[in-house]
């Protein structure tokens, strides 16, 4: 079974970034996997924006001796010498100052429903606008997005795109959420901060899906302005994150409690079931007591599907029997909204009033087919919803 801890951190030679004719054409062989730009017609000048040797400070840092500096974005606390990067492939210290390569670098830049996010409570029906940027803190055996997340962000298709440039960009295409997904933001947390920043003062709204693994300090600063958060919670002890993600399992377990009780953000939480490695019913029912307990019963839970990739791509399908039986636990175990996801068309799409079952939305995959909603309340028995509604 593949495992994975965390290695030294990698000296890494810095490509120039392709030129705009370059990325113009090579764009297209990507599809939805990296760059997917329904802004392109508006974009594709921005290619030769800003200057590629620019570099954002990190904020959270401190210098040590001989030029050295330690990172504290997130729990692994990095200590990198002069030229090395750390673990998240994003940050590397260049002569004792620790910056970002990440910034106005993305390589995902596309409109798609909010649903994907995966929120099913927060403004559902609505799109947003998904950036994304190369690199990840984890090391997942089964990622989903392996191409663009297991490697540097100069190493894939990008483009220069400032944080003003991403909020003009979903103004022009009327769309008032920015979504920070596919990749993790905290490997790219000063360009997400400097977005979100730029998107509330425009009027904007942000949300964020990200593996949780950040240090707290970070962690509340971002949250500041950021509407709502999707945390995937991957498994449910430290040998699984050791050996599967490359990290600690504690610092999950505290941004899900930070958010829910020390922010004002909405928070709802996916958990992929993979085929082999966590689809044990009994270690999910102790997951599912312990957000019911700490983080609260109204809180969304998604159960996605497994496709196989990366590291196990002779791994099967998730069944979707498994999925249903383990919605059904959660919802024994006193969760009231238990969501299937990556599933074409199934029951356990919807959304139901937990007090009289009413469906109060009807999906096909992420698309709401139609609402019964009345603002937050379900119409039939006035039951009211947790979330945040139109």
């Amino acid at each position: 079974m593949p495992s994975l801890r965390p290695g030294s951190h990698a000296v890494i030679q810095i490509n120039d970034r392709p030129g705009r004719r370059d990325f113009l054409g090579r764009v297209g062989a990507f599809g939805v996997g990296a760059c997917c730009l329904p802004t392109f017609d508006m974009l594709a000048a921005a290619a030769d924006v800003g200057d590629p040797s620019a570099l954002r400070e990190v904020d959270y840092y401190e210098p040590l001796e001989g030029n050295r500096v330690r990172c504290f974005v997130c729990p692994l606390n990095c200590t990198l010498s002069e030229g090395q990067t750390c673990f998240c492939r994003t940050r590397t210290n260049v002569g004792g100052r620790l910056v970002t390569r990440a910034w106005a670098n993305p390589c995902v830049v596309r409109i798609e429903p909010i649903e994907k996010t995966p929120l099913y409570h927060f403004l559902p029906g609505q799109s947003c606008l998904t950036v994304g940027v190369g690199g990840c803190n984890l090391r997942c055996v089964y990622c989903q997005n392996w191409e663009v997340s297991q490697s540097l962000p100069v190493q894939v298709e990008r483009f220069s795109l400032r944080p003003d440039e991403v909020v003009e960009a979903a103004r022009r295409r009327d769309v008032s959420t920015i979504a920070f997904n596919i990749t993790e933001p905290v490997a790219f947390l000063e360009y997400a901060t400097d977005i979100a920043r730029a998107a509330k003062a425009s009027g904007l709204r942000v949300i964020c899906a990200t593996a949780g693994f950040i240090n707290a300090e970070p962690l509340m600063a971002f949250a500041e302005h950021v509407d709502a958060f999707c945390v995937t919670l991957k498994g449910f002890s430290e040998d699984f994150y050791r050996n599967h993600m490359g990290v600690a399992f504690a610092p999950i377990q505290n941004t899900l409690k930070t958010i829910k009780h020390g922010t004002r953000s909405w928070l709802e939480i996916a958990h992929l079931i993979v085929p082999h490695l966590n689809e044990d019913l009994v270690e999910f029912r102790r997951m599912c007591a312990w957000i019911r307990d700490k983080v609260g019963g109204d809180t969304p839970l998604h159960l996605a599907r497994f496709t196989p990739a990366h590291k196990v791509k002779d791994y099967p399908l998730t069944a979707v029997d498994t999925l249903a039986d383990a919605r059904q636990a959660a919802l024994r175990m006193g969760l009231k909204y238990v969501y299937l996801a990556n599933v074409a068309s199934h029951p356990g799409c919807n959304s139901y009033c937990p007090r009289c079952g009413r469906t109060l939305i009807d999906r096909a995959g992420f698309d709401v087919l139609r609402t019964a909603m009345r603002g937050g309340s379900c119409p039939a028995c006035s039951a009211t919803i947790a979330g945040v509604w139109i």
